[in-house]
C-alpha cells in the first residue's frame, strides 16, 4: 500500500543498517526520500538507486552529523530539491562504550553532539518546511529504557535524551498536527552489531524471542508511524527488542 505517495521524507543516516532499510520502506510506501551519509559514498548511491527502483525520486546528501551546520544544510538541500519535507527521521547515532571512569568529556561531547544535538538542529530546521500534518521520528534504543550491564551510561543518557524532546515536540507540533515519536529498537542485525557477533549470544539471552530484530522491522513500525493511521500518535515511545525490556 503506497500510502505515502507525494510525501518527502528526509532519513539521516540512510546509508546503511537500520537508517537504509527506513529509507527504502517509505520509498516502497510512495515517498520521494533524501539520506544523509557521514562516509560511503557508494553505500548512499546504492540506497538511492533503491528508492528510484522503488518509483521514488532519492538524493544522497554528505552530512557528517557531528556538524550541525551540515545536518542543517542537508534540510536546506532536501528542501531545494523537493520543495518541502514532509517526514523526518533522525536515524544517524553513535555508540561509544566504556565505564564511567573511562570517559572523557571528550567522549560526552561527541556522543552528545551527534545523538542529541544534531538531532535537535535537524529538527528545527525541518519543522520550518513541514506543512501541517507532518511527522518527526527519532531512533532511539531499548538502553534508554534498561540498563542491563555496565559500560552504557553514555550511550543511554543520550539516547533517553531523545525522549524528553520528543514529548515536548509533541506539545510545541501539537497544533500544527505535526507528530514527534521515539522508536527504540534493541538488537538489531547491522554491521554494527551483527547477529553473529562475539556479544550476541548474551544480547539475546535477554530477550523474549530469542532473535535478533531485522532492520526491515523498524522501518516497518517508522513507516507506520510516518503514514496516516498514526495522525494521533504523538509523544510517544515504542520499543521494538523481543522483549527484552518486558
Amino acid at each position: 500500500m503506497r500510502n505515502l505517495s507525494g510525501k518527502v521524507a528526509l532519513v539521516t543516516g540512510g546509508s546503511r543498517g537500520i537508517g537504509a532499510a527506513i529509507a527504502r520502506k517509505l520509498a516502497a510506501d510512495g515517498a520521494d526520500v533524501a539520506i544523509t551519509y557521514a562516509r560511503s559514498a557508494e553505500r548512499a548511491a546504492s540506497v538511492v538507486r533503491d528508492i528510484e527502483g522503488a518509483g521514488g525520486s532519492g538524493l544522497a546528501i554528505s552530512a557528517d552529523n557531528r556538524d550541525a551546520a551540515a545536518v542543517e544544510a542537508a534540510i536546506a538541500a532536501t528542501v531545494e530539491r523537493f520543495g518541502r519535507v514532509d517526514i523526518l527521521v533522525n536515524n544517524a547515532g553513535i555508540f561509544d562504550a566504556g565505564h564511567i571512569s573511562e570517559l572523557t568529556l571528550e567522549d560526552f561531547d561527541r556522543t552528545v553532539d551527534v545523538n542529541v544535538r544534531a538531532v535537535f538542529a535537524a529538527t528545527r530546521a525541518a519543522v520550518a518546511h513541514m506543512r501541517d500534518g507532518g511527522r518527526t521520528v527519532m531512533i532511539g534504543s531499548n538502553l534508554a529504557r534498561r540498563v542491563p550491564g555496565p559500560g552504557i551510561s553514555l550511550y543511554a543518557l543520550s539516547k533517553a535524551a531523545l525522549t524528553g524532546f520528543a514529548r515536548g515536540l509533541a506539545r510545541d507540533l501539537g497544533p500544527r498536527g505535526i507528530t514527534a515519536n521515539v522508536v527504540h529498537p534493541g538488537s538489531t542485525d547491522t554491521d554494527m552489531n551483527p547477529a553473529a557477533g562475539e556479544d550476541a549470544d548474551t544480547q539475546r539471552s535477554l530477550m523474549a524471542i530469542q532473535r535478533y530484530g531485522d532492520p526491515a522491522d523498524v522501518a516497518d513500525l517508522v513507516a507506520w508511524l510516518a503514514g496516516p493511521a498514526a495522525r494521533g500518535v504523538t509523544g510517544a515511545e515504542f520499543t521494538i527488542d523481543g522483549g527484552a525490556n518486558a
